[in-house]
């Protein structure tokens, strides 16, 4: 997925605000499976209704997917499009040097959230993996 420089002025646009970056991280942590609407509001301690506007507007900007489950409106973080935000501002970064982009590359190799779980493992216990 490859994000045109308006959708990508839309997506930090929607992310500026306090709120609305508090959500995406909240459903970041909360994984694939998301979270219900109302328990968004909770985690980032806003009333639900200004909640169902923020989490509109970072669905509009392709942060967020939604689904209904019976009468629950679930909000997920959308995977490809963060990631697609993060390669848009990353695609030109070097410029045939390399070094430019090492110190993200190595915050990314350092989370190990985004590590396979064998390697979470090892990293953890290198003498027993």
């Amino acid at each position: 997925m490859t994000l045109s420089e308006q959708q990508a002025l839309d997506a930090f646009g929607a992310l500026s605000q306090e709120t609305r970056l508090r959500m995406v991280k909240a459903l970041v942590v909360a994984g694939p499976e998301g979270m219900p609407a109302g328990a968004v509001a909770d985690a980032v301690g806003v009333p639900a209704s200004s909640a169902s506007f923020h989490l509109a507007h970072l669905e509009r900007a392709g942060l967020l997917t939604s689904r209904r489950e019976s009468r629950s409106i679930i909000y997920a973080a959308d995977y490809a499009g963060l990631s697609a935000l993060v390669g848009f501002l990353m695609l030109d970064c070097c410029q045939g040097h390399p070094a430019v982009c090492a110190p993200a590359a190595d915050t990314c190799a350092a989370a190990s959230c985004c590590l396979p779980a064998e390697v979470v493992t090892e990293l953890a216990d290198p003498v027993n993996p």
